[in-house]
């Protein structure tokens, strides 16, 4: 399979700028492309591992990616659908650049023919003064093209500052240094990107004319099937540093993907050939029960996240803690209608469960951090319970399997 076929088909392309350009440069081999990191944190968080993974195919296709850690951006912000973004000091966002530098470089290959090159974007954007800024780049950019940009559009309402405003023009720079300094003729990002990513592709074409091969791809963001965001968890954003998130932790909640969304991770969050990720797809029709696309979902993320040994070690406690082996031996079991499922809230479950005698008991539990859902503390006294098999921990000795059938 070419790689753009490959794309399409894992779903990693939602806006591209030029289709048969994209076609010539993703079925050739030797094209540079990069992909944009905002250092606001000091770690990724699942959600970035789309971008991750693409880039990792994209290279082992043998395109030469630039890992862009936005030093300079950071400190302005990407400017969000609600409410403008508390700024960073300096300090702050070189130190985070650092740290995601570091991460960055487990996953892509900084070695061989077509070895990565990690830039930071405050290195060339720091040398521009204010007149520079406004006669050099800001005269390329109209400001009715900048108003009708969706990420902009939408804060028109509630307000955008200029600081936010200027974000597209500072990435469209970054873009325009990568192509000129190292022909690089790919961006790709989130969907939610393309604004910045087609002002950066007019910045290239005025200054290096019509003629200018440069591309454009964005991916859709990937979200759960019933809306919510995905990478979320009851405890907040799961993040890719193990100190911030255990690997068992990312485990369980892959674990408990739901059949609808399963498939889709598959294609996005691994490297899993086509005939591994349909077989898998069969099982899920004809085997639901066993949760082998599940099983495997989480064990090739952890593994690529954290590497096989981790992977082997959180899939071996998930499973003694599931097959009732270990501490789990003797744990009870409490089946439930199947009807209950997508309704019954984590309230409602210990009441059914009678792991407490009345929902305000089981409120004053989960309030005060004392209830576990597969072993992640819930903090939400709504939590929705959508997984057919749970485990649900009270204080340290007591647990419960929970099976709706």
């Amino acid at each position: 399979m070419e790689l753009f076929d490959e794309l399409k088909w894992r779903g990693m392309l939602k806006d591209i700028s030029n289709i048969e350009l994209a076609k010539q440069l993703l079925n050739k081999k030797g094209a540079t492309f990069y992909c944009g990191f905002d250092p606001t944190a000091s770690s990724l968080t699942i959600g970035h591992l789309v971008q991750v993974i693409r880039m990792r195919l994209l290279q082992e296709y043998g395109h030469k990616p630039i890992v862009l850690v936005g030093g300079a951006t950071g400190l302005i912000g990407d400017p969000r659908q609600t409410s403008e973004r508390k700024l960073l000091k300096i300090e702050e966002s070189l130190e985070n650049a650092e740290g995601l530098k570091k991460q960055l470089s487990k996953y892509i290959s900084f070695t061989g023919d077509n070895k990565a090159l990690m830039v930071n974007n405050y290195d060339w954007i720091s040398k521009i003064n204010i007149i520079e800024f406004l006669r050099d780049y800001g005269k390329n950019f109209n400001i009715s093209y900048m108003l009708a940009k969706e990420t902009v559009a939408s804060r028109l309402q509630s307000g955008i500052s200029y600081t936010e405003f200027s974000y597209m023009i500072l990435q469209a720079i970054d873009w325009l240094y990568l192509y000129q300094t190292y022909n690089c003729q790919i961006q790709f990002g989130g969907s939610d990107q393309w604004g910045n990513i087609t002002a950066g592709l007019d910045l290239i074409r005025k200054v290096n004319g019509d003629n200018s091969n440069a591309l454009g791809l964005s991916s859709p963001l990937l979200m759960k099937s019933d809306g919510q965001k995905f990478g979320k968890s009851e405890s907040g954003a799961l993040w890719l540093d193990k100190d911030l998130t255990s690997p068992y932790t990312l485990y369980q909640y892959l674990l408990n993907t739901t059949d609808t969304d399963v498939i889709t991770y598959l294609k996005t969050l691994t490297l899993l050939a086509k005939k591994t990720v349909e077989d898998l797809e069969l099982s899920l029709a004809k085997e639901p029960e066993k949760r082998l696309a599940q099983k495997t979902l989480a064990f090739e993320v952890v593994r690529f996240v954290h590497g096989k040994e981790e992977a082997l070690k959180v899939q071996e406690t998930s499973k003694e803690l599931f097959s009732s082996l270990g501490f789990s031996k003797n744990m009870p079991i409490v089946e439930l209608d199947e009807k209950l499922l997508n309704d019954c809230t984590i309230i409602d479950l210990l009441t059914l469960s009678n792991i407490t005698s009345s929902k305000s008991e089981g409120r004053r539990l989960v309030e005060q951090g004392g209830i576990s859902l597969n072993q992640e503390r819930v903090v939400d006294p709504n939590l929705v319970i959508k997984d057919s098999e749970v485990i649900i921990q009270k204080g340290k000795k007591v647990f419960v399997k929970i099976v709706f059938k």
